[in-house]
């Protein structure tokens, strides 16, 4: 198991964050999602992380007032995955693309085909 601080952990999500394109950013930024970091997932669950919402592709004017969207990062696991370092900041940013790939309606089996499985 690799340990990293909390903080250090949310620099590294931040990190992935800032590495996306400005459009991308952009469009994350206007489409009311939280990003959060947590300890762990929810019990029997076994996640690195977790997309909660309503995708882009699939909104609608007609939704009316929603809870933003909601992408979690679960810290446990991914720190007791990581064979090091680097690779734990490499799994946060797949983590991190994987999810964010969900909120823009993407299936499982195209993230994994981007590498971002």
């Amino acid at each position: 198991m690799i340990h990293m601080s909390a903080a250090e952990f949310g620099e590294a999500v931040d990190d992935a964050l800032d590495s996306l394109p400005e459009e991308i950013a952009r469009s994350i930024a206007e489409a009311n999602v939280a990003i959060l970091v947590e300890e762990e997932p929810p019990p029997g669950e076994h996640l690195l992380g977790l997309y909660v919402g309503i995708p882009l592709d699939r909104r609608s004017v007609f939704d009316g007032y929603a809870e933003p969207d909601r992408i979690f990062v679960f810290r446990g696991p991914l720190q007791r995955l990581a064979l090091s370092r680097a690779h734990l900041v490499q799994q946060i940013r797949v983590t991190v693309l994987h999810e964010l790939g969900h909120l823009f309606g993407m299936s499982e089996e195209r993230l994994h085909e981007l590498g971002w499985g």
